[in-house]
């Protein structure tokens, strides 16, 4: 992982100021819309937020089920939103993804979901979330320098039932853990609106181990 330059998500950090979300919409690409979402665990009991991104998984089922072949994957493990010229606007990607990223504009024709600032990273830069994250909920940089710097663990392999998925992105977990993957429990709610629905709830277990 030496020199390794990736992103980590570290929801014990989050403190819901959502500026990420606002950096995110000045993308020219997204059309003013956010591709980051904040999301609350479990707003009844809790305050705790947390940011949820595209995590590029390794091997992007996305892409896999996309019949056009518009979902493209970098050789830097960057995965892309669907190139216009090819998206048939079928959703399989939508549907597919089991963090729940993708997203359907129907008025645009386009799907959109983060690139990790693609325009940025490929000349070094941060992506603009990471860039204006106050409390370092969002990290861009080398593996073995942000490893050494926080307490916690990073994981990047989460198992839905038999699925193991590898991504890119990496989750911090709280400092003493000793996990290596994270076990993703339950199923995603049909009937909700997939514009409404909590792309990384799945990190509440991944907080489970906090003491608030």
């Amino acid at each position: 992982m030496a020199n390794l330059k990736t992103f980590f998500i570290d929801p014990q950090r989050c403190i819901g100021c959502r500026s990420c979300m606002a950096a995110c919409r000045e993308c020219d690409s997204h059309k003013g819309m956010s591709m980051i979402y904040v999301d609350y665990i479990d707003r009844v009991t809790s305050t705790i937020t947390l940011p949820s991104v595209c995590m590029h998984c390794v091997d992007p089922v996305c892409a896999e089920v996309c019949p056009a072949d518009a979902i493209k994957v970098g050789p830097d493990g960057v995965v892309h939103m669907a190139l216009t010229e090819r998206c048939i606007y079928c959703r399989n990607c939508v549907y597919a993804c089991p963090f729940g990223i993708p997203k359907f504009e129907p008025e645009q024709h386009l799907q959109y979901k983060c690139n990790m600032c693609y325009d940025r990273t490929a000349y070094g830069k941060s992506p603009m979330c990471a860039t204006v994250c106050p409390s370092g909920a969002l990290t861009y940089g080398d593996y073995e320098e942000v490893t050494a710097q926080r307490g916690g663990k990073p994981i990047n392999i989460f198992r839905f039932g038999k699925q193991e998925v590898e991504t890119r992105v990496f989750l911090m977990t709280p400092a003493g853990s000793n996990i290596d993957g994270l076990e993703v429990e339950g199923d995603l709610d049909e009937t909700e609106e997939e514009f409404n629905s909590s792309p990384l709830n799945f990190i509440e277990e991944a907080l489970a181990a906090r003491k608030i």
